[in-house]
């Protein structure tokens, strides 16, 4: 699930609900994602998995603005794709968001079959060598096939892993996404300052933590993403240069059955300065979208320019440019 924020929409009705302030259409949309998890729990596990992808693919991208976030990126990424190929692509992706929704919702399950998956990669013998000598090491991955599969997997070796994670919006389905997260193991760490700092603590003593860093950030600096600038967030590098962690790149590439994941670590980063480090970051997430692009969470608005209520924006702009309505979806 694409864990975007955005400020509320402005309905009349609203309380607060763990530190974040909810209204009406965060209920409705609450109430919605815990029935199409509560259905989809009622069947088998693949049945599960395809059941989540085909609602994604046929109903949720179609009928909310995720479809036409989706098929803007496509187009600026890919503008020589015909209209029939984008499609194609689109349907893929919002299938693939929907099937990492149901995987994550069955964290239990997707634990115990990624703990008889070995992964692969010239980055194993680090990531080994820092667990046996007690240093930290910080695994970077993005929104691409599923990231917590590779988590899952890792953890069934014996490497105890946490993670900063991006509320939700929407702070109630916040409570359960969490939830998810916590399911496979390792302290989980709120994007912030106490979650930083519960971070920093937790990888100075030696631990492991995983961090998605494939979001637009207005704190960030504008590098190449998949051949295009996007504002990247510095963030993890810094971290890690401060920490003294290990940088590993880990992705979990979803498999052609639609079930299975291959989960491969790469070769650590070069221990440089914060930029190179970030623009490496993203070249390795944008290899692995090259591969199987429709792996990636298309929805995200990547390559939005810095938001300013739309002040001083030049003309011409591709719509994957424009800043964003604040809104959920």
């Amino acid at each position: 699930m694409a864990n975007e924020t955005g400020a509320g929409s402005g309905a009349q009705q609203s309380d607060e609900s763990e530190g974040g302030r909810v209204d009406a259409a965060d209920r409705a949309a609450d109430l919605a994602l815990r029935a199409l998890v509560g259905v989809a729990r009622t069947l088998p596990y693949g049945a599960r998995i395809r059941f989540g992808g085909a609602v994604f693919a046929r109903a949720v991208a179609p009928l909310t603005r995720m479809g036409a976030r989706i098929d803007e990126n496509l187009s600026y990424i890919y503008p020589d794709l015909s209209d029939a190929a984008r499609r194609r692509r689109a349907r893929a992706a919002a299938r693939q968001a929907g099937r990492l929704l149901m995987e994550n919702y069955s964290s239990t399950e997707l634990a115990r079959r990624m703990a008889s998956v070995a992964p692969t990669g010239p980055g194993l013998p680090a990531l080994a060598a820092a667990r046996d000598e007690g240093r930290p090491v910080l695994l970077l991955t993005g929104h691409f096939g599923n990231y917590e599969a590779a988590r899952a997997c890792l953890v069934a070796q014996g490497y105890e892993i946490g993670g900063l994670y991006r509320p939700m919006a929407n702070a109630l389905v916040n409570r359960h996404y969490v939830a998810t997260m916590q399911a496979i193991g390792g302290p989980i760490f709120p994007q912030g300052r106490a979650g930083t700092k519960g971070l920093i603590a937790h990888l100075k003593r030696g631990g492991m933590a995983m961090m998605l860093n494939d979001l637009y950030t207005g704190t960030g600096v504008t590098l190449p993403f998949l051949g295009r600038p996007a504002m990247t967030s510095p963030h993890p590098a810094e971290i890690a240069l401060r920490t003294g962690a290990e940088v590993v790149c880990v992705f979990g590439t979803r498999r052609g059955d639609g079930l299975s994941f291959d989960v491969e670590v790469e070769a650590p980063l070069p221990r440089t300065d914060a930029l190179k480090m970030t623009r490496a970051y993203n070249d390795a997430v944008s290899a692995r979208i090259r591969a199987h692009p429709e792996q990636w969470f298309w929805m995200h608005r990547r390559w939005k320019r810095k938001w300013n209520r739309g002040e001083g924006m030049e003309p011409g702009l591709h719509p994957a440019e424009l800043p964003s309505r604040r809104s959920r979806l």
